[in-house]
């Protein structure tokens, strides 16, 4: 067996389908600017957090991100093998940190997965408007360091778009599958929330459940909405003033947030279709899909399932820092934030959401308890093949009752986002199987050896005095 052929599948969006893809190439996550700068000043953030806050340092759940990350997609740290049942063909599949705040690629998968979940198996065949809250800067501070607060400041701001709809129809339901997004496109932390609705009401009837679609809102309309929202979030954050003591994650939290406000951001944006703004409130429904672009749909819940960083944006200057190249230029014109490696290390902190806290939400018809829900969503798709059950990019779990899928299988998942079929063997076409979930370090070194593939992961700097910059020059 050549060493070339057992490494990891890359998803390139580039790699065309079937034997003419070529020979699979592994991820190689230490090769990205983002890899080199964690494991090369990880330690050094950590101590100077540990410094700024008189030894207490960042919650546990933060740096446990970033350790994570760094064992993310590295074979050294185990992986799956995968076996062509007719040539005998192999490649190795390194397992992923499944996290959801520094990884770029298991944000991409996540996104993905919940995209392609909420259209085969949640949403209805209905029109659906987005409608997109965003929030002052005091607000979002607040929400972001207490999460009970921003479910109460989210379930307020559904009851007044709900309320609209119910116009049309006052025994009318709603729904919606809410986004909790906590960052802006320049790495700041901007927790607002991106709202899916189905465009009108259901009603029902002697035949059934039956939808009732509304005509688009006017620019009043919305206005009054984004009001009576407003007026409820003051009267429910303003009274809130925190009464635990402020740790380092809270002080990070309000210099993330006042990050940009030199910069022109907390000006009012410029008037658009179906938008509000309100005292730092503001309100857009001005995207609306028709009930057939089912492929707009997905596009427009995976914007809305993003992660806070793109690879393709982020680059080193020749003097050590980092440059981080903007989507849209400022107010002020700039297209590019430069960094050192611990302050940019700081921002990427600041956007790591707190474990065990859903920023997916479902409200309405679509609420796990909800009564009408299996007459709304439509029937799960058909379960694929057992050979793609399987879950390589995951470590792996015990046994557990049969469910039903919540998540894609990974060799589905890449038929449907890049054309590709990861287990049609590159050489013969046969059926590519998981053949063992490898997780013994004596294996893991025993094989990777023997295939001269490194079997240590890449090493982590120790920490060490920042170097001085000249930002001048």
């Amino acid at each position: 067996m050549a060493p070339a052929g057992l490494t990891e599948v890359r998803a390139a969006p580039a790699v065309q389908c079937g034997r003419a893809a070529g020979v699979r190439r592994r991820r190689e996550p230490e090769r990205t600017v983002l890899h080199e700068v964690v494991r090369g000043h990880l330690q050094t953030f950590l101590a100077e957090a540990r410094e700024r806050s008189e030894g207490a340092g960042l919650p546990r759940f933060v740096e446990r991100e970033f350790e994570r990350y760094l064992d993310c997609g590295i074979l050294a740290h185990g992986f799956a093998r995968v076996r062509c049942g007719g040539c005998k063909h192999e490649f190795l599949v390194a397992f992923s940190c499944k996290n959801r705040g520094v990884c770029p690629s298991c944000s991409a998968r996540r996104m993905h997965d919940t995209a392609a979940h909420l259209v085969d198996a949640v949403f209805p065949r209905v029109s659906v408007r987005q409608w997109v809250l965003s929030l002052p800067r005091w607000a979002r501070w607040l929400l972001a360091r207490d999460a009970p607060l921003a479910s109460r400041a989210l379930a307020i701001a559904l009851r007044a778009i709900f309320a609209h709809y119910r116009r049309l129809e006052r025994k009318g339901r709603c729904g919606a599958v809410t986004f909790i997004q906590r960052f802006g496109g320049s790495l700041n932390l901007n927790l607002h929330f991106h709202c899916a609705v189905p465009d009108g009401v259901f009603v029902r009837d002697e035949t059934g459940v039956l939808f009732v679609p509304a005509r688009p809102p006017t620019d009043e309309e919305v206005h009054k909405v984004l009001l009576r929202i407003a007026r409820k979030l003051r009267g429910l954050l303003l009274p809130k003033q925190p009464e635990d003591p402020i740790d380092a994650l809270d002080a990070g939290y309000a210099e993330s947030v006042q990050s940009m406000q030199m910069t022109g951001l907390a000006d009012p944006p410029r008037p658009r279709r179906c938008s509000a703004f309100i005292e730092g409130f503001s309100l857009h429904a001005g995207v609306h899909l028709h009930a057939n672009d089912r492929e707009g749909l997905e596009h427009l819940l995976a914007y809305g399932a993003r992660g806070p960083i793109s690879l393709e944006r982020l680059s080193t200057l020749l003097d050590g820092r980092i440059c981080y190249r903007l989507k849209r230029p400022l107010p002020d014109g700039r297209c590019e934030l430069f960094f050192t490696p611990t302050e940019f290390l700081r921002k990427l902190s600041m956007l790591i959401p707190p474990p065990r806290r859903h920023l997916v939400r479902f409200h309405g018809l679509f609420a796990p308890n909800s009564g009408w829900r299996k007459q709304i969503v439509p029937a799960c798709p058909t379960p694929v093949s057992p050979s793609a059950e399987h879950e390589p990019p995951g470590r792996p779990e015990p046994d557990r009752s049969p469910r039903a899928p919540g998540r894609i299988p990974w060799a589905e998942l890449f038929r449907r986002v890049f054309r590709i079929n990861v287990l049609q063997c590159e050489r013969c076409g046969g059926e590519m199987k998981v053949l063992a979930l490898v997780t013994e370090q004596a294996a893991i070194k025993k094989i990777l050896e023997h295939l001269d593939l490194p079997s240590t992961g890449p090493p982590i700097a120790k920490a060490r005095r920042p170097p001085e910059f000249d930002f001048v020059a």
